[in-house]
């Protein structure tokens, strides 16, 4: 049984149906979990039939698409409804994305208000201290007591998947996830409820050998779930607000745009989704994309290329969007820069721009360590969301020639400044074009090119190319689908004047790694792993060496905390101390997210 033919089951239907479980039971969650995986499917309508064994069938009831009650899931064996079948195939079935919420959150004080017994309402008498004084100003908003205990909650659950790691964190575990998540949503903190269910994905995902699975993306998750979980009882007013996040990006008025096409990138997932992606920059500079992506991988994605725009009345294909341009008037924008195609929109046919007209013409005009620390700013593991911000890199460019890596060959270019960039194919996917073009331009050493590529944070300066100018200068190439010929380079001998290809050295690798690979050994197998390391003193002294004295004793006090067991009077072992570690363990991640953005922003100035 793939999971995939399973509908959609919220959060709190799988919290409530594991929770009722008897202790017994839940120790059994997990192996009838795997059971039930093995079982054949078979879907009508609405409703999904797992064959338990050959006389007991198990439904899923999902009208409208998610399961969405507890009694949506029967089954026929005789230990129903208490039966430890009906939490597995919750346990087994995707989670359901939550349910939208109003376009106004409530403040704290509606939240108290909502929460507290009903009161008499009083007359209001104004004191010295009163809002109707002008003179004085009101407090700043801070979280509800509530929201307060729901960010406990969260915490302490983030907490219990660092104790467990990946191999000890089941179906027990996740449910006190997505129950703390459902809090968190009732309470109006989206923002950790959805960092707490990309947390659950991420454990099932890795639990069940999913190939697209990186314990890095479940590290990223988790520290985003324990810093937010914390920063709700510290923050107020606007960071409050930040904290608190918004459960889905709306889109907003933004009136008429004047619209120049960039370049059209195919986009495919490793949830077998494909389609495009085309960017455009209105006559302020600022950078939209209309996109296209639904399932169908490498195939759909070429194919939609050539399929119109949905936006207005254009007829535009995507690819024709790359290099002409679109009159909108009525534009709704998402805070990431989506524009939406309602019904209020119009679009039409415009004059484009070249790479060298005004206005697409300024984008390369500024500086490339300007450029790096507004991408870094976008591309933040942690950011804020609705932060806004784009991490394209336009650049001008002399290729140099290839360098071999341990994954593989890259393009290594010199920019300005006399700054050496990498420039990585941008995806693997054999169907497409990047692999194939970058390795042609490889072959044109000495050739200058207009480039736009994506930041590829790391110690050294690395860009995932995207699209160039043609190298005969007529045009652009979108290197993920058009493909380069031998007879689109320069001529060699026209070349012969040019510097030749220069040596390509090997980046070396900062000491910081010794702290993040601790930090992701964590993630898979829990604490007591990193606790049986020892001394780490020969780690901690090559860190200092090499000038990051907070790194090392982040690294000393995170394996002391996962070793460190205290006694009672009676010389009996005491419970871990889980929040002190995963506090720990919290400030290493973050810390070593924030010194590779800045060893990345350094790397591009050529001044440091």
């Amino acid at each position: 049984m793939n999971d995939d033919r399973l509908p959609p089951v919220a959060p709190e239907v799988t919290a409530t149906l594991v929770e009722d479980l008897s202790p017994r039971l839940r120790k059994r969650l997990d192996a009838a979990v795997a059971k039930l995986a093995a079982r054949p499917t078979h879907r009508d309508g609405d409703t999904t039939t797992i064959e338990v064994d050959d006389e007991t069938e198990l439904r899923l009831h999902a009208p409208g698409g998610v399961v969405a009650k507890a009694e949506d899931i029967t089954c026929g064996c005789l230990l129903a409804p208490a039966c430890v079948h009906r939490a597995a195939a919750a346990c087994a079935a995707p989670t359901a994305d939550p349910a939208p919420e109003p376009a106004e959150q409530p403040t704290s004080e509606a939240l108290e208000a909502s929460e507290a017994p009903e009161a008499l309402e009083l007359p209001e008498t104004p004191g010295p201290a009163s809002a109707a004084d002008p003179g004085t100003a009101s407090p700043p908003e801070t979280a509800s007591p509530a929201q307060r205990a729901a960010a406990d909650a969260l915490w302490a659950a983030g907490a219990a998947v660092l104790e467990a790691g990946v191999d000890g964190a089941g179906a027990v575990t996740q449910s006190a996830l997505l129950r703390a998540a459902h809090t968190a949503r009732l309470r109006h903190l989206p923002r950790a409820a959805g960092a707490a269910l990309a947390v659950v994905t991420l454990l099932r995902a890795a639990r069940a050998g999913d190939p697209s699975y990186r314990t890095a993306d479940l590290v990223t998750a988790l520290a985003e779930l324990l810093g937010t979980a914390r920063r709700v009882g510290t923050a107020s007013g606007a960071e409050l607000a930040a904290v608190r996040g918004r459960a889905r990006r709306p889109y907003s008025p933004d009136g008429s745009l004047r619209l120049y096409g960039l370049f059209t990138e195919p986009v495919v997932t490793d949830s077998g989704h494909g389609g495009v992606r085309t960017w455009v920059a209105g006559a302020d500079g600022r950078l939209f994309t209309v996109g296209d992506v639904a399932p169908g991988g490498a195939g759909r994605a070429l194919g939609v290329a050539d399929r119109a725009v949905r936006l207005g009345d254009s007829a535009l294909t995507h690819r024709e969007l790359g290099r002409a341009g679109l009159a909108v008037s009525g534009a709704t924008v998402s805070p990431d820069g989506r524009l939406g195609a309602g019904k209020g929109v119009r679009a039409v046919t415009a004059r484009g721009a070249a790479w060298t007209e005004p206005p697409l013409a300024a984008l390369w005009e500024t500086p490339p360590s300007e450029q790096v620390a507004r991408a870094l700013r976008s591309t933040s593991r942690y950011a804020d969301p609705d932060g806004g911000g784009s991490d394209l890199l336009f650049l001008d460019v002399e290729l140099l020639g290839a360098v071999r890596e341990p994954g593989g060959a890259c393009l290594l270019a010199l920019c300005e400044g006399g700054v050496r960039v990498r420039l990585a194919v941008a995806d693997d996917e054999p169907a497409l074009a990047h692999r194939d073009n970058l390795a042609l331009l490889a072959a044109a050493p000495g050739a200058r090119l207009r480039i736009i590529g994506r930041l590829a944070p790391a110690p050294h300066p690395r860009l995932a190319l995207l699209a160039c100018s043609h190298p005969t200068g007529e045009g652009t190439i979108d290197l993920g689908l058009d493909r380069l010929r031998r007879a689109d380079l320069p001529d060699p001998a026209a070349r012969a004047h040019l510097a030749p290809p220069q040596p390509t050295g090997s980046v070396g690798q900062s000491p910081l790694y010794l702290l993040e690979r601790r930090v992701e050994q964590t993630v898979p197998a829990g604490r007591a792993a990193l606790g049986m390391l020892g001394d780490v003193t020969a780690e901690t002294s090559r860190i200092r060496r090499a000038g990051l004295p907070t790194a090392a004793a982040l690294l000393t006090a995170l394996c002391a905390s996962a070793g460190r067991r205290d006694r009672d009077l009676f010389g009996r072992l005491l419970p871990a101390d889980t929040d002190g570690f995963a506090a720990y363990w919290l400030a290493a991640a973050r810390y070593t997210a924030a010194v590779a953005e800045s060893l990345c922003s350094a790397a591009w100035d050529p001044t440091t």
